[in-house]
């Protein structure tokens, strides 16, 4: 079953646009939404939410449209973005009186569960909270009102590395103990190398690709090698190349044929989330 079906979207800016968008997004697991700043990620969210409206097209959540059920489908989904729109002036009790009441359901015993489980200071100001602890405070919210699905708007940017680990296991426990739906959009794509089970990567308004992760990193392969090794019919099998000090870099999407061209002439190595986006983008 897919928790999210996008078909044929579009959405035009004055700068910018999203065309002829479409992906699944399947129940129960962890999908990376990944692409360089720019390429819309943010925007696909909006539209997902009902924040915007495309220009045609369809979103669908476990198979009912957003713009016919928006307040069904809102209620079983937990935002967290970077962006948090909390009143800084209140404390974080304050702020959950308020934000519970927007919920049909609201679970407080598993909240007080969160808070104690994120040592969040309930008394605190939230002028005065940390970004991660912010973003603690965040999730903790999006996960007390029951939600099937979690979308996740660069929630480790301008995050220290220690904190977005923690992060990552969080979500890996929910996935563990929860069978959560998780979207999860970054341009930092190691913190996906780990966690994640499908990749949809948007770039410049387009999908890209929308694949399992181990089945792009078992069919790519980074080929490293002397330029001697090239020529033109060869350079055409790359994904993208660039050149490097002692030679040249590639991206090749045949496994198999990159070990019968180059296995005894040059290094094959597995290549990175970071690598695939790289090349995509770059081309030849």
């Amino acid at each position: 079953m897919n928790a999210i079906d996008v078909s044929h979207i579009n959405k035009q800016f004055e700068n910018f646009s999203l065309q002829d968008i479409n992906l699944t997004i399947k129940q129960g697991y962890i999908t990376g939404l990944i692409g360089p700043n720019g390429a819309g990620k943010s925007t696909l969210l909006k539209l997902m939410l009902h924040i915007a409206v495309p220009d045609s097209g369809e979103i669908k959540f476990w198979g009912k449209s957003i713009a016919q059920n928006e307040q069904e489908i809102k209620g079983k989904i937990g935002f967290v973005s970077e962006d948090t729109t909390f009143y800084e002036y209140l404390t974080i009790k304050q702020m959950t009186k308020i934000i519970a009441r927007f919920y049909k359901i609201w679970n407080q015993n598993k909240y007080q569960n969160w808070i104690k489980e994120f040592e969040l200071p309930e008394n605190q100001k939230l002028s005065t909270l940390s970004k991660g602890m912010k973003m603690k405070y965040s999730l903790a919210v999006a996960l007390s009102h029951e939600a099937e699905l979690l979308l996740m708007d660069e929630p480790a940017e301008g995050l220290d590395p220690i904190f977005r680990r923690e992060l990552l296991e969080i979500l890996a426990e929910l996935m563990q103990n929860e069978r959560m739906t998780i979207l999860f959009s970054t341009h930092i794509t190691s913190d996906l190398d780990r966690i994640a089970d499908y990749i949809t990567f948007l770039h410049k308004g387009r999908v890209v690709f929308n694949r399992e992760r181990e089945e792009l990193l078992e069919n790519y392969i980074l080929v490293k090698g002397s330029k001697e090794l090239l020529d033109p019919d060869i350079e055409r099998l790359f994904l993208g190349i660039r050149e490097t000090s002692v030679g040249f870099e590639g991206l090749m999407a045949d496994r198999s044929e990159a070990v019968r061209l180059f296995q005894s002439h040059a290094l094959l190595e597995q290549p990175s989330l970071e690598d695939i986006m790289y090349y995509s983008i770059k081309r030849k």
